[in-house]
């Protein structure tokens, strides 16, 4: 099972990364789960976010996160919600790209006034992403930063159940194929000359180094995220089609 951590904080080592790789662990453990873990810090991309060039960092980023299982998706609080940051990257999802993920939101406030932004503002977004996002979400306080496993280890046990009911369904599911399929494994290359170098090909073991820039680190022999996050769009229904309008009729 790949379970993914998505960090919006803009900043490199920030308290939400603390918060959030904790919170991971502690929903691991609290479910029994044996999982691969990665993390995907948007610290280390927020300057080629918004740039009209194709960023390989970000393309793989992207295929990370669509080829978890469980995402948990954290945020420290600015202005009420979740960060800037975070819902330009979401923005590069497709239509419910997140369709057979559980998805766990997590919101680092300051004011308690706050609370409630993880369910009004995070919950809904990747709900319509096409998430299953159990209940409840998490709100931690600074003030409770000292204290982490106090607000942790009760949180992950609510939500251990849906991680549980996604670990079988993981587990019983076929293998991935190492090869991309057709255009499906061109898409997930993202570029043309990505495409070209993978297109048709096995993907080769890769060699664990440090991680990328977002965090990101790889397994040998294990598909790769492009690969499997090209199956599971591949697997998922196409958006709705809509009539087109009637004609107008003449007066």
């Amino acid at each position: 099972m790949r379970f993914v951590t998505l960090i919006g904080n803009p900043k490199a080592g920030s308290r939400t990364a603390t918060v959030a790789l904790t919170a991971a662990r502690a929903v691991a453990g609290a479910a029994g789960v044996s999982a691969h873990h990665e993390t995907v810090d948007l610290s280390g991309l927020a300057c080629r976010l918004l740039l009209p060039q194709a960023s390989a960092a970000i393309e793989d980023a992207v295929a990370e996160v669509l080829s978890a299982d469980v995402l948990l998706v954290a945020s420290p609080t600015y202005k009420g919600t979740y960060t800037g940051l975070l819902k330009v990257f979401l923005d590069r999802l497709g239509f419910r790209a997140l369709g057979g993920t559980v998805a766990l939101p997590l919101l680092v406030m300051k004011h308690p006034e706050h609370a409630l932004a993880v369910e009004v503002h995070l919950r809904p977004l990747l709900t319509e992403l096409g998430a299953t996002v159990p209940t409840p979400g998490l709100a931690v306080f600074e003030s409770e930063l000292g204290r982490l496993d106090h607000v942790l280890v009760p949180w992950a046990r609510r939500v251990s159940g849906a991680i549980v009911a996604k670990a079988a369904t993981v587990s019983e599911a076929p293998a991935p194929s190492h090869t991309a399929p057709g255009l499906a494994g061109r898409a997930a290359a993202g570029t043309p000359e990505r495409a070209a170098a993978t297109a048709g090909a096995a993907q080769p073991a890769a060699v664990p180094g440090p991680p990328r820039p977002g965090g990101l680190g790889r397994v040998p022999g294990a598909p790769t995220p492009a690969t499997v996050a090209a199956q599971r769009t591949a697997a998922r229904p196409a958006p709705p089609a809509f009539p087109d309008p009637p004609e107008a009729i003449p007066a």
